[in-house]
């Protein structure tokens, strides 16, 4: 996919009637790889964190309330309201209630001052078949205010799964099952974590938000936002300032529930608790 254009906004967008506009529209859009995505650049300069949004995020994910710099993960929040309306908009292909995030790439080349104002910039890429449906790639730079042309200093690549029948494609390859790492921590997930992670980053997707909002979309139970056990896991393990994580989420953490954190260098699992032989989330943090 090629950007064609770009549009500028003048502030963020509002995400309830987003998730409205996502919801009436899903009936109508059948995703396939050949649809293609909207060749549009959403950009919003100057976006700044919202203090008590911030708070609300570092309790719900374990962080250091009051840290003088933004989580690594933070800016996928920042953009959120932008990649909400490029996907609830024309020309997306997947229908928004039920999507599933199924990986992030994400590089964080110096410290992002809490406090800071920042120009952030979204679009899609694909779509791409997929064995279990169709998913597109949302990327998503942040760079200084001003500083278009200059390297960004966060940057993403989401990936998001439509999951549907899929006839006549064979089976792609399953991810490798991995030695397992030391177990380092144990997490007692209570029911509501969806719904306090959705108020704090504006997700309120239902697959995550309670059981019989997630039925519809094939969840017998409601199930952790991918990106909180991103930011638990880093709340846990750390990464410095210049660093890339790569996550990619292999099963969905239902609520309430048990998981095990574990690490080794690197190297982050996290993995269903009580015996269970599930594994949540894999992940690496280099430095970039």
């Amino acid at each position: 996919m090629t950007v064609v254009r770009t549009l500028v906004l003048s502030a963020p967008p509002a995400v309830p009637p987003l998730l409205a506009r996502g919801a009436l529209s899903a009936p109508f859009r059948r995703p396939r790889p050949d649809a293609g995505v909207p060749g549009v650049r959403l950009l919003l300069p100057g976006a700044r964190a919202d203090a008590a949004r911030l708070a609300a995020y570092e309790r719900v994910c374990g962080l250091p309330a009051g840290a003088d710099t933004l989580p690594p993960a933070y800016p996928h929040v920042l953009a959120f309201p932008l990649g909400l309306r490029l996907m609830s908009g024309r020309g997306f292909p997947l229908p928004l209630p039920g999507l599933v995030h199924t990986s992030i790439t994400l590089t964080r080349r110096t410290g992002l001052p809490a406090g800071g104002a920042y120009d952030l910039a979204v679009w899609a890429e694909g779509p791409t078949p997929h064995r279990r449906g169709t998913e597109v790639t949302v990327v998503t730079e942040m760079r200084r205010p001003g500083a278009d042309g200059a390297d960004p200093v966060w940057e993403s690549r989401s990936t998001y799964l439509a999951r549907h029948r899929v006839a006549d494609r064979p089976p792609g390859p399953r991810p490798a099952e991995e030695p397992a790492l030391p177990v380092r921590a144990e997490w007692r997930l209570p029911a509501d974590l969806g719904r306090r992670y959705g108020a704090a980053s504006g997700d309120r997707n239902p697959i995550h938000l309670s059981r019989l909002t997630a039925r519809p979309f094939g969840f017998p139970h409601a199930v952790a936002h991918g990106m909180w056990t991103v930011a638990r896991c880093l709340a846990e393990h750390g990464a410095p300032e210049a660093a890339t994580v790569h996550a990619r989420f292999r099963a969905p953490v239902p609520l309430p529930g048990t998981v095990v954190y574990t690490a080794d260098g690197g190297r982050i699992a996290l993995r269903a608790g009580s015996g269970a032989h599930a594994t949540h989330l894999t992940a690496t943090v280099t430095p970039a």
